[in-house]
C-alpha cells in the first residue's frame, strides 16, 4: 500500500511513520499543503491522509480541488476539529473518512483498511489495477508502479491488455493474432514478434521480464519476478 501524508506537524507524522513501516505501508511524507496537492495528483496513491490546517493550502481546499479534477483516490481528513459541522464540511468537500486528534496508529489503520476496501469496490470497469500495472481502457493510459509508460502504440496497448487480462497464460503467436488483431487481418505471426519485442522493450527490465518465452509455443505475462523462461 502507497499512501501520501500531508501533515506540518512533526511528531504526529513520526508516529504514523513508524507505525506504517511496522504494517509494510509505503508512505511519503510532505509538510506543506501546496505541494502535498501537487504530489498527490503526481503519482497513484491508495490513499491520501490529508490534515486540515496546513501551510500554503488547507486540507479542505486539498480535498475539494482533487475532487474537482476528478481524482478518485480515497482520503482521511486529519484535525483536531471534532465538531459535527465540521465533519460534515470536510466530507461535502469531497473527504471519505474523519479522524480526530489525538488518535491511535491502530484507529488510524482501521479506516485506512475501510476507505481503501470501498474504493476498491467502487474502481470502474475500465481501470485494471494488477501488482505492477495500472491500465486505463477508456483514456488508454498504462502505469508501471506509478510511473506512465508513454509512447505505447494503439496495437501495443491492445496487446499488453489482453496479456494482463490474462496473466500466465500462454497464447501462441496464431492465438494473439486472432485475438487482438481480429480474424480479417491478413499478416502473418512475424506481425506478434515485432509488436512483442517493442512492447517488451519499453515496460521490461532485467528484474522484471513480465513477458516470457515459451518455446514452441508463444508468450506469456507474468508478474512475477525472475529470469525469463
Amino acid at each position: 500500500m502507497k499512501i501520501l501524508v500531508i501533515e506540518d506537524n512533526e511528531s504526529v507524522s513520526s508516529m504514523i511513520e513508524l507505525f506504517f513501516s511496522k504494517e509494510g505501508i509505503q508512505g511519503e511524507f510532505v509538510q506543506d499543503g501546496l505541494l502535498g496537492y501537487e504530489r498527490a495528483k503526481a503519482e497513484n496513491w491508495d490513499c491520501l491522509i490529508v490534515d486540515w490546517m496546513l501551510p500554503s493550502m488547507e486540507g479542505i481546499t486539498i480535498c475539494q480541488k482533487l475532487r474537482a479534477e476528478n481524482y478518485e483516490m480515497p482520503i482521511i481528513m486529519l484535525t483536531a476539529k471534532d465538531s459535527e459541522s465540521d465533519q460534515v464540511l470536510g466530507l461535502e468537500f469531497g473527504a471519505d473518512d474523519y479522524v480526530t486528534k489525538p488518535f491511535s496508529p491502530l484507529t488510524l489503520m482501521a479506516r485506512i483498511k475501510a476507505v481503501t476496501r470501498r474504493f476498491t469496490y467502487r474502481q470502474p470497469a475500465d481501470v485494471i489495477v494488477t501488482n505492477h500495472f495500472k491500465l486505463n481502457k477508456q483514456t488508454r493510459e498504462v502505469f508501471l508502479n506509478d510511473e506512465r509508460i508513454p509512447n505505447l502504440t494503439p496495437k501495443e496497448f491492445d496487446l499488453l491488455q489482453h496479456f494482463i487480462q490474462h496473466p500466465k497464460q500462454v497464447f501462441s503467436r496464431e492465438q494473439l493474432l486472432e485475438s487482438v488483431w481480429g480474424f480479417d487481418f491478413y499478416g502473418d505471426d512475424r506481425t506478434v514478434d515485432v509488436h512483442m519485442k517493442r512492447l517488451r522493450s519499453k515496460i521490461s527490465t532485467d528484474s522484471q521480464p513480465f513477458f516470457h518465452t515459451v518455446w514452441g509455443v508463444g508468450y506469456q505475462f507474468d508478474e512475477s519476478i525472475g529470469a525469463e523462461k
